[in-house]
């Protein structure tokens, strides 16, 4: 309970897609805000998107919006991040975190400190 793993991470030129999916072997995360987050080197961790427990609602940074979407299949119970347009300032480490407070279905948050549950981070390096 409470493990997520990223994978999808690599190195990819800029103007280039990828995405980026968040596994919860032996849980279910269908009732929990989920997010992504990300930490460039020699930087702090920032806050990329997040979606709420029904799919219905998002957050988004103002640096990310209109190329990276975030999407989960509850089913699969399985968080997703398509990154397009990459740019060489999105290189970092990605994270995906999960909020298991109980909220209301559309409820999103973009702190860092509402989320209990991190995996371990997946390397995306863009080139130029």
């Amino acid at each position: 309970q409470g493990q997520l793993v990223e994978s999808g991470g690599g190195l990819v030129q800029a103007g280039r897609s990828l995405r980026l999916s968040c596994a919860t072997p032996g849980g279910t995360f269908s009732n929990y805000v989920l997010g992504w987050f990300r930490q460039p080197p020699g930087n702090g961790r920032e806050f990329i998107t997040a979606i709420s427990a029904s799919g219905t609602n998002t957050a988004v940074a103002d640096s990310v919006k209109g190329r990276f979407t975030i999407s989960r299949d509850n089913a699969k119970n399985t968080l997703y991040l398509q990154m397009n347009s990459l740019k060489t300032k999105g290189t970092a480490i990605y994270y995906c975190a999960a909020d298991r407070a109980i909220h209301s279905a559309d409820h999103v948050t973009a702190r860092p400190r509402d989320y209990d549950y991190w995996g371990q981070g997946t390397l995306v390096t863009v080139s130029s």
